[in-house]
Parts: structure tokens; C-alpha cells; sequence
């Protein structure tokens, strides 16, 4: 069996979930450790069976339908006439194919997006919808419409995303631990309690809580 970088290296990288894993480099890992088949990723489509199949030794099977099925590749389109710029949807793509600020209207980089759809369901005022990203009578599916240039760049800016997150949740759990710290050198002036014994009960809470915030970071 290859490693997961080598089969995640022959995934779309859209990161649409669709195979019951975060991203694809959770069902890469997945494969590995025979949790998953490799029979589970519709964007993929039965060329991208194929390619597993063939780097695996894994036998071909059908596209499993509990996991979708293989289609032509969309694009989301946000309706600017009734975006709200409540963030939302920036937040759930998982390739920061979106742009805009709080309040403001958000734009799709049409380029980035890989049709996952992960952006629709938190809209709420529905104001996104998903757009062929080819026209004709019979646009092509799966790799057929997604080539590997496509997938690398996807996959780039994923991991892009994955360490900006990481290191935004450090500085903001950095910052709060500076606050705590900062209001148990200065409980008493900071409290509006001046019985000793509540004091005392408001400082265990908070050591308690600095403590578990330590150990997460050490972790």
C-alpha cells in the first residue's frame, strides 16, 4: 500500500467532504489504514476509481452512491444584491475562494472555487447558488473537468488555509490567557466581590481554567 501523501497526491483536492472525511488528506489516510474505500469520492468520478485503483492494487469498483454521484464540475455564484456580509461563507470554504469583510458584500474568486458547495448551506438568506462551470448540452464530469494543475493549486491553497487557522486559534488563545493572568494578578480591584471566601472560589476558577489552557497548548 502507498503512503497517504502519494494517494492524496491523486485526489481533486475540492475538499467537498462528500467522502466522509474533513478533507482529502483525511480520506487519503483513511485509505491507507483500510477505514475507507477508494470508491468514495464523486468529484473524483470512476477516472479517479481508476487512478486509486491502479496506485493501490485495490480492485475497480463503482462510484459508491451513498457518497454522491460523479457530475459535471459548478462553480458558486453569491447573489450581490442580497449578501448580507455576515462571513459565512468565507468561513466554510475551505480553500478561501471567497473574499470580502464583515457588513461588506462577498465575491467568489471564480479561478479557486472547486464546487464543493460547503458554502451554501451556511448562507442564510440563500443567496448563493451553484452554476455549471462549463456550458454545453454535456459538460464533462469528474477528471474530465478538473485537471491536475487545478487539483495541486486547490490543494495548495488548503494547506494555506489549515496553517492560518492554526495560527490565528494560538494567537487567540495566547491573548485570552494574557487576560486571565492579567485579572488573577489583579482579582481584587478587577472583582466586584469582596467577601475573601468568593474571592477565593473566583480564583480557583480561574487558575483551574489557566491550568487546562496550558495544557492544551503543550499538548
Amino acid at each position: 500500500m502507498p503512503d497517504a501523501d502519494q494517494i492524496n497526491a491523486l485526489l481533486p483536492q475540492t475538499q467537498c467532504t462528500r467522502c466522509g472525511y474533513p478533507d482529502c488528506a483525511a480520506y487519503a489516510r483513511a485509505i491507507v489504514a483500510g477505514e475507507a474505500g477508494i470508491h468514495q469520492c464523486p468529484p473524483g468520478g470512476a477516472e479517479g476509481v481508476r487512478r486509486l485503483a491502479a496506485l493501490t492494487g485495490l480492485p475497480e469498483q463503482p462510484l459508491s452512491a451513498a457518497h454522491g454521484t460523479e457530475g459535471p464540475r459548478t462553480l458558486a455564484v453569491i447573489d450581490e444584491a442580497w449578501c448580507i456580509g455576515c462571513t459565512l461563507c468565507i468561513a466554510a470554504c475551505p480553500v478561501d475562494a471567497i473574499i470580502g469583510t464583515n457588513k461588506h458584500m462577498h465575491t467568489v474568486i471564480e479561478a479557486d472555487c472547486t464546487g464543493c458547495e460547503l458554502c451554501v448551506p451556511v448562507c442564510p438568506v440563500d443567496c448563493i447558488s451553484l452554476v455549471p462551470a462549463q456550458a454545453g448540452e454535456a459538460p464533462p464530469t469528474g477528471w474530465a473537468a478538473w485537471s491536475q494543475p487545478q487539483a495541486d493549486a486547490a490543494r495548495e491553497r488548503h494547506g494555506w488555509r489549515t496553517v492560518r487557522l492554526v495560527r490565528a486559534q494560538a494567537e487567540h488563545e495566547t491573548r485570552l490567557q494574557a487576560k486571565a493572568e492579567h485579572k488573577l494578578a489583579h482579582l481584587a480591584e478587577a472583582s466586584k466581590l469582596t467577601e475573601p471566601t468568593e474571592l477565593d472560589a473566583k480564583r480557583a476558577v480561574i487558575e483551574a481554567a489557566l491550568a487546562r489552557a496550558r495544557a492544551r497548548r503543550q499538548g
